[in-house]
């Protein structure tokens, strides 16, 4: 696409009004609206600072969300060792589709809804472990990971397990991803 072409699909994109924009970079209403219209060709200078205040207004050169803002605290896991049972009213009481499982401060594997809810429909289940029905383990991210690039790994995994100098400190789940789409934008606007 034109860059020219580019520049007023954005603006217009943003709401930001010829004059906000003029005002901006420096230059006059009239200079832009015929940059816009392709009666004037602008320097390479001037169509840089342009992009720059666009892309500055989209937040793409501002402070990304990180996945340590989106975490929730604090992670509550299972052992291995521990009961279906135990498993089942730690789930129950947090609320939780999902739940680390971490032995002696590492992680192991994971425990859905689906496997306990499979584990204890079969008999003798209250007698069962953790350790019986392991799902593999969620990837773990520093916290400081940007957050607009979970959703591919959202769809490959219920969760992921956020550290802190290797500590685990925290877990992101989709809805906790939802949250924070529906609350900010994952891309921050300057000042944030």
């Amino acid at each position: 696409m034109d860059t020219l072409t580019e520049i007023r699909r954005r603006r217009i994109a943003l709401g930001i009004s010829l004059g906000e924009l003029a005002r901006a970079i420096g230059r006059s209403d009239a200079t832009l609206s015929r940059i816009e219209r392709g009666q004037i060709r602008p320097s390479y200078e001037l169509v840089q600072r342009i992009l720059s205040y666009l892309e500055t207004q989209e937040g793409l050169t501002a402070p990304r969300l990180t996945v340590g803002e989106l975490m929730h605290r604090p992670l509550v896991t299972v052992e291995p060792n521990a009961t279906l049972a135990t498993a089942a009213q730690r789930m129950e009481s947090g609320a939780y589709s999902q739940l680390p499982v971490v032995d002696q401060g590492r992680v192991v594997g994971s425990l859905s809804e689906s496997a306990l809810l499979r584990a204890l429909a079969r008999p003798n289940a209250q007698r069962g472990r953790v350790r019986e029905v392991l799902e593999p383990p969620y990837p773990v991210l520093d916290e400081g990971f940007p957050a607009d690039l979970l959703p591919p790994l959202l769809g490959r995994y219920p969760a992921i397990l956020v550290a802190r100098h290797g500590d685990l400190e925290g877990i992101v789940t989709k809805a906790d991803l939802i949250r924070g789409l529906r609350g900010a934008s994952l891309r921050r606007k300057p000042g944030d």
